[in-house]
């Protein structure tokens, strides 16, 4: 899949999954404001956590008062009112499509054994903005680190709606910054972008417009491979409410 249109909001780490993270509501206030309307319709895909109960229950109270919320649970597991398996068209009427974390590779092969890319991609086409955090910013990209197997892996099995890898929890999680710096400097993935968690890279129609962050201090960087390894080039960051 090659198609490059739309708004996708991809998060290292944050939002109301890592309430702990910082002020846990800031990038979740910052999609909203990306997204059609005074009060959006957001969809959350839980698939990379197996559509958790408790995972769906934090994104209700989450977003309750902020937005007109729904699920979609591939498991068929979702509470009342979930998006029935039979009308997965409706994300085409949603304004944003949050995905959650979890396991990437399993996100992927569930999502393509009910054809949702494809309608994904329309949707985004449309004007709704994608997004998702950790195994939902992996999954847009072209490749990833992924922890989907148990140890740290390069994954080259992406949507590829955005270019290049991607590496959530960059400088959150031990050995995630290097065995990504590795598998870039080695060419087992494409050059990339790397988020700290709290911090969410926007993108526009496949470009990179704007990083942002929930917390002082986070970062996005981009990681390059060059004739002596790899580089790591830090992105301008907007500390959001700054």
């Amino acid at each position: 899949m090659t198609l490059r249109q739309g708004t996708i909001v991809t998060m290292g780490g944050g939002g109301f999954s890592m309430p702990d993270v910082a002020d846990a509501g800031s990038l979740d206030e910052h999609l909203l404001a990306l997204a059609r309307g005074d009060t959006p319709r957001v969809c959350f895909v839980g698939t990379a956590g197996g559509d958790a109960a408790a995972y769906v229950e934090r994104f209700l109270a989450a977003f309750e008062g902020r937005a007109r919320t729904s699920v979609l649970a591939l498991f068929g597991n979702g509470p009342e009112g979930s998006i029935p398996l039979n009308r997965l068209d409706d994300v085409l009427d949603q304004d944003v499509v949050y995905v959650g974390g979890g396991s990437t590779a399993n996100l992927l092969a569930v999502w393509r054994l009910h054809g949702l890319p494809d309608l994904l991609a329309q949707a985004a086409s449309r004007g709704t903005v994608l997004a998702g955090i950790s195994a939902g910013m992996n999954c847009w990209f072209e490749a990833s680190s992924t922890d989907s197997f148990g140890p740290y892996a390069p994954l080259r099995d992406g949507l590829g709606l955005l270019p290049g890898s991607a590496c959530p929890h960059y400088r959150g999680e031990p050995g995630r910054r290097e065995s990504y710096l590795d598998w870039v400097a080695s060419g087992r993935l494409p050059d990339g972008y790397a988020a700290d968690d709290g911090v969410a890279l926007v993108w526009r129609d496949g470009v990179l417009v704007e990083a942002v962050t929930e917390r002082a201090g986070a970062q996005a960087v981009g990681v390059r491979r060059t004739a002596r390894g790899v580089t790591e080039e830090p992105l301008p960051t907007r500390v959001l409410g700054a």
